[in-house]
């Protein structure tokens, strides 16, 4: 959802969230005026904060009661408004240096001393995969059309393993479209994702950036996207959905997860249902305009899992080389404070990156 608001409109909503994160409790505009220095009245604060309950920012959990933020206006605080901080960043390395031995201890010691670490600095559960001991790289993929409109992505590893997906292509009218165009424009983008692919793990697949593709191909990339996602899933081993899951106590004292159904199901989340999970936060974030890999933040229902969906989950991919291996994540409370947990969640993935390419398995 795309909201334009006024500088004094994204001052109102930071400290809306700021303050919420802090106290759990609904957010008036006299608490606005008392502990942020926006330079107007209450009344004035109140009048921008209706705006943005429209704008559906905010909400009112009942009429008498203060304002909360909603899933969107945690996701444009996350993407416009919060800064993480390079000092707390600095803060997490050296802990991690501190008290993780990477040259004495295994390497699934290393592992669970990083998901207690990031669970205690976090203060929600942590999520860490165990590293692949193999990953699938492409070797070769073709675009084959098997009736009208609908096509099959067939993708070969360097293994040699096949594995393929099908796909139902758009249709603008009710004209059948001409069999050898169609034919010809598979040929044309196969040639291209070729070039472009050849030699990564599939799971670097859903992050192409389709705008190298001409113009007139362009349609095929949503319906391309999702079956690359569908397809680097499968091609994960067993072992990579093992997960270590630390600071469930600290999550569950959260006043949000005061509903025993609701606890229960997230627990049955963690435990029985790793490989859902993991499939999610084992995705290869896109790649920012300078090309750096980012923090994957999915908030409230932007979470596909039903357990999960009155929390956000941060997660970043940690490496050997160049080659994505594992996952680090935390789970919290949709008020958490995404500065501290992105900051977090990003230096504990450097550690780990770093630490393993000392590892040789």
């Amino acid at each position: 959802m795309q909201v334009k608001l006024t500088n004094r409109q994204q001052h109102i909503l930071w400290a809306t969230v700021r303050h919420y994160i802090a106290t759990a409790e609904p957010v008036g505009s006299k608490a606005l005026v008392d502990e942020y220095k926006l330079g107007v009245s209450s009344a004035t604060i109140r009048n921008i904060m209706g705006v943005l309950e429209k704008a559906g920012l905010l909400y009112q959990p009942h009429t008498s009661a203060g304002r909360i933020p909603s899933d969107s206006g945690y996701r444009i605080y996350v993407d416009n408004l919060m800064t993480p901080s390079e000092t707390l960043a600095r803060v997490v390395e050296g802990t991690l240096q501190k008290h993780l031995k990477w040259e004495d201890w295994s390497l699934e010691a290393l592992i669970q001393g990083a998901a207690q670490i990031l669970a205690t600095l976090s203060g929600c559960i942590s999520l860490i995969t165990m590293p692949q001991t193999s990953v699938a790289v492409l070797r070769h993929l073709q675009l084959v059309q098997i009736e009208t409109g609908r096509v099959m992505l067939i993708v070969v590893t360097d293994t040699y393993e096949t594995h393929s997906a099908m796909m139902d292509l758009p249709r603008a009218d009710e004209t059948l479209p001409d069999v050898e165009v169609i034919d010809r424009e598979l040929q044309i983008v196969s040639n291209f994702l070729n070039s472009h692919l050849r030699g990564q793990s599939l799971v670097k697949l859903n992050a192409l950036d389709w705008s190298q593709l001409d113009r007139e191909f362009q349609y095929y990339g949503e319906y391309l996207k999702k079956s690359f996602v569908e397809l680097s899933r499968r091609t994960h081993t067993p072992y990579a959905t093992q997960i270590m899951v630390r600071g469930v106590a600290e999550f569950l004292r959260q006043p949000e997860f005061s509903q025993l159904q609701q606890v229960q199901t997230i627990i049955q989340l963690l435990e029985e249902e790793q490989e859902d999970l993991w499939r999610l936060i084992f995705e290869e974030p896109d790649v920012d305009e300078v090309g750096k890999r980012r923090v994957s933040v999915r908030i409230g229902a932007e979470n596909p899992l039903e357990p999960i969906r009155t929390c956000s989950l941060i997660s970043s991919i940690y490496h050997r080389g160049s080659l994505p291996i594992g996952s680090v994540g935390v789970l919290g409370p949709t008020r958490l404070n995404y500065e501290s947990a992105i900051t977090v969640v990003a230096a504990a993935a450097d550690y780990l990156s770093e630490s393993l390419s000392y590892f040789n398995s």
